[in-house]
């Protein structure tokens, strides 16, 4: 195993990666370790923000097909957002729609029956069914 230490220029920050690659130097090892962060924090802001519990196919296909329709799903609800000058937050916003996702009612009606929330207090951000 290599042990490689390197320090970010921006951050001042330490960084410690063990490797068994020997052939590439120890600057390029890191900057491989920083694009695979950036990958995983590219899944994590999936996970978080598009709802993709789970891939249903493991091809290439069928991965970038869902992230492109969980993508597009999310660019459509900011839109709605800012077409209807909403206030509320996306999450509350894909929250409402799945809910609703049959009614034939207009999109703008459908978000204003619901009541504002204060979702301060609730730490997993659910909107609740009922009135307490």
């Amino acid at each position: 195993m290599r042990r490689i230490t390197y320090v970010d220029p921006e951050t001042q920050q330490r960084f410690v990666f063990l490797t068994n690659n020997f052939a590439l130097p120890a600057l390029q090892i890191a900057q491989l370790y920083k694009c695979r962060w950036q990958v995983e924090l590219f899944f994590k802001w999936i996970k978080q923000h598009l709802r993709i519990k789970a891939f249903y196919g493991t091809s290439m296909n069928a991965v970038k097909t869902q992230i492109w329709i969980a993508i597009s799903v999310y660019v459509l609800v900011a839109i709605l957002k800012k077409e209807l000058r909403l206030k509320r937050s996306l999450y509350e916003i894909l929250q409402i729609l799945s809910l609703t996702l049959f009614e034939r009612v207009p999109l703008s009606q459908v978000v204003a029956a619901f009541p504002e929330q204060e979702l301060l207090d609730d730490p997993c951000n659910q909107l609740s069914l009922f009135d307490h």
